[in-house]
């Protein structure tokens, strides 16, 4: 049996699939030359409908408010964090509710996948946890007017 390669600590136990030691000839006949012209290629030309339009403006309007409120970066970086964070749970759960009312499923299925979700609930309530305490953190580091503070709060509370 020939080796193909040689067994070196630095490529994680394989051995190599090329014998470098040599380097490859190559036959002045097995070159071509060719040379391409660029060619111009025209865009694309997308229209949207009305409908298209509005839903492109309201998933941009989804956190318009954060972006309006006047709040430090961080702090507008945080709350929206906090409301995808409330996004996901909400989902969640009614997922965990679909997955009750499912008739198809027998009791083992239906205590699997509510296990699952719950600890997927868990996770992203501890997630939602850690985003308030460094909302928290950030709002008393940047010296937040009461106003600011009253403002956040809000933004907090509307999902």
């Amino acid at each position: 049996m020939s080796a193909i390669g040689t067994l070196n600590p630095g490529n994680s136990g394989l051995s190599s699939l090329l014998d470098i030691s040599k380097p490859a000839s190559v036959d002045d006949a097995d070159v071509t030359q060719r040379v391409d012209t660029p060619t111009k290629v025209e865009g694309i030309k997308v229209s949207l409908s009305g409908a298209g339009i509005e839903k492109a403006a309201g998933a941009k309007g989804e956190n318009s408010d954060i972006e309006e409120s006047g709040l430090p970066e961080n702090i507008q970086q945080i709350l929206k964090m906090i409301r995808k964070l409330q996004q996901q749970i909400a989902e969640k759960l009614a997922e965990m509710q679909a997955v009750m009312k499912d008739k198809r499923l027998s009791p083992e299925e239906i205590k699997a996948k509510l296990g699952a979700l719950q600890a997927f609930i868990n996770n992203l309530n501890g997630g939602l946890i850690v985003a308030n305490n460094a909302l928290s953190k950030a709002m008393k580091q940047s010296g937040l007017t009461p106003e600011q503070i009253l403002k956040a709060a809000s933004l907090v509370m509307k999902s």
